[in-house]
């Protein structure tokens, strides 16, 4: 994991004592709220429909022991005792007062941890793959990248007012765990016909209410030419994109308007300028990064004990079939631990719930703890043979939820429950759906399945890509949820179709439930997940079911 350099340190610092005079004039009247807005969205901290939010950078989605337990005395210190993980594997904080938030900003420093760039028209959080280092299918592991580009936005002063917010998203694996195809940049390492590594690079992907596939612009892109690339990708958008209107303003709206040919060649006409100013420094930092990121030293031990353990105890079996991935090494495993018991608000994790993943981390996990985009954490290095204690701990902890990629595993903004944006609830559908499917008993039958809900047209909860989507939307002054289905956020991504009107809050679970139980009476066999089965049958005898009762709403 990486390191602060001295410069870090020092950059950090006096970003929160910049911050702090800034905080001591807004609450002296020094500054008015609109003169504030712009250099608190700088700090990452927003205003919303109760009280301000923090949203905290988790770089990559990856923390350390130490961190998980500062942001856990944070939560209990200056919040409720809770923190809500986010799509965006960042940790949010939904009800600091203004006066402690310069405090909180010098113990996240404390730790190596800031809230830069959360938010704004700059380049956000680097994203990437949670099982990065640790997945079998994995070409190489992309977190140095990531810091390298983390590095290089942060601050960079072409990129701090582009015309809207900019995502970039990396994946090191064949099987795409980081939507990269969503993001305003997707890069996915891959091999060459040399067996060399490099990038493909997606351009243009983004969800809200234009979503859209990212287009690939570069099927192969050399290492060599990871930063000057993506400042050319950035460069071209920033003198392109619109700024007259922030609905139109995403570089995917840009790509569309100007043509895929045409923003292309002006993207590699600008590399050509940008490509004879990087001297090799960056590689050089880049293998400086890499030092930071080589393999926890694995210890070789039996794992019968485990397998044992497994046959004999049916809880845990249930439990490792659906929160446990493959590890490179066979002697370990990937953890997910599933933050959404049921019932509960998908991705709100308790001080001391964060305390037990700390622990648990520094005792099995080798330290390293990762946040995924679907709001879990996950521990990536355990040895089977801690599994069955690691399981224990978990469960009287309420994180031993075994519903891993399952309909419990719900993607959910916070909705009207905490944004101000947001057009209906988000989090108490997301609660129900849950506690439906445990009362019937059938999520493992059912098998994978990707339910996303977002609470307004700019899809937080990534809506667009759930095999079942949730959209909420406000129609005259009634909360009214739109229904997609067929979106995938893997490498075989696709935007989910709207499926007809649209359904009152109370009219919400009933017509899952009827999409579910048409899916289990029509799939050929239990094999056939339900995103299979859809692409197979098409949408129609799916939408004939939805709407086989009356009192769907007209969302037109």
């Amino acid at each position: 994991m990486y390191s602060y350099s001295d410069f870090d340190e020092a950059f950090v610092r006096s970003r929160v004592a910049q911050f702090t005079h800034q905080v001591e004039r807004r609450l002296d009247g020094s500054l008015t709220e609109d003169e504030f807005r712009p250099l608190r969205l700088m700090n990452g901290l927003y205003l919303q429909l109760h009280a301000y939010m923090l949203r905290v950078a988790i770089p990559y989605g990856t923390l350390n022991p130490r961190q998980m337990r500062q942001l856990a005395l944070i939560a209990e210190t200056w919040d409720k005792g809770y923190g809500h993980f986010t799509t965006r594997q960042n940790i949010q904080f939904n009800w600091p007062k203004l006066p402690d938030v310069p405090a909180i900003l010098s113990a996240l420093a404390d730790v190596e941890m800031h809230a830069i760039q959360t938010s704004g028209n700059t380049v956000r959080n680097v994203t990437a793959d949670h099982f990065a280092g640790a997945a079998a299918d994995e070409v190489e592991d992309p977190r140095p990248y990531a810091e390298l580009l983390r590095q290089w936005s942060t601050d960079h002063p072409e990129f701090q007012f582009l015309p809207r917010k900019f995502k970039i998203a990396i994946t090191g694996a064949a099987q795409d765990r980081a939507v990269t195809a969503a993001h305003d940049i997707g890069l996915r390492i891959v091999r060459n016909a040399a067996g060399e590594v490099g990038f493909q690079v997606l351009v243009g992907g983004g969800l809200g209410r234009t979503p859209m596939i990212g287009m690939v612009v570069r099927d192969f892109l050399p290492v060599e030419d990871l930063l000057p690339y993506v400042e050319a990708v950035l460069s071209v958008y920033n003198t392109l994109g619109r700024r007259d209107n922030k609905y139109k303003a995403r570089i995917k709206i840009t790509l569309h308007e100007t043509g895929r040919d045409e923003i292309t060649r002006m993207i590699e006409a600008r590399f050509a300028e940008l490509r004879p100013l990087f001297g090799g420094n960056d590689q050089r930092l880049l293998a400086d990064i890499r030092q930071a990121f080589a393999p926890p030293a694995f210890r070789n031990a039996p794992t019968d004990a485990y397998e044992a353990f497994r046959k004999a105890d049916p809880v845990f079996r249930a439990w490792a079939d659906t929160n446990l991935t493959a590890h490179k090494n066979d002697q370990y495993a990937i953890v997910t631990i599933s933050v959404k018991e049921h019932g509960r608000t998908p991705g709100d994790a308790t001080a001391e719930q964060m305390r037990v993943m700390a622990d648990l981390a520094e005792r099995y996990g080798h330290g390293d703890i990762r946040i995924s985009h679907e709001q879990n954490v996950i521990l990536p290095h355990v040895h089977k043979s801690d599994l069955p204690a690691l399981h224990a701990v978990l469960l009287k902890a309420g994180l031993g939820t075994a519903n891993v990629g399952l309909i419990s595993d719900i993607i959910a903004c916070p909705g009207m429950d905490y944004c101000a944006l947001a057009t209906a609830r988000s989090i108490p559908v997301a609660e129900e759906i849950a506690l439906r499917f445990k009362e019937l008993d059938l999520e493992h039958e059912v098998g994978p399945m990707k339910i996303k809900i977002s609470g307004c047209i700019n899809a937080c909860g990534h809506h667009h890509v759930g095999h079942i989507g949730i959209l909420g939307l406000d129609r005259a002054g009634v909360e009214n949820y739109q229904i997609t289905l067929g979106g995938d956020g893997t490498e075989t991504a696709a935007i989910g179709e709207k499926m007809g009107p649209g359904f009152a809050y109370d009219q919400v679970v009933p017509a899952i439930e009827r999409l579910v139980r048409a899916y289990l009476d029509l799939r050929a066999e239990p094999a056939e997940t339900f995103l299979m089965a859809v692409r197979r049958l098409g949408l129609d005898p799916f939408k004939a079911a939805l709407y086989e009762t009356e009192g769907a709403q007209d969302a037109a």
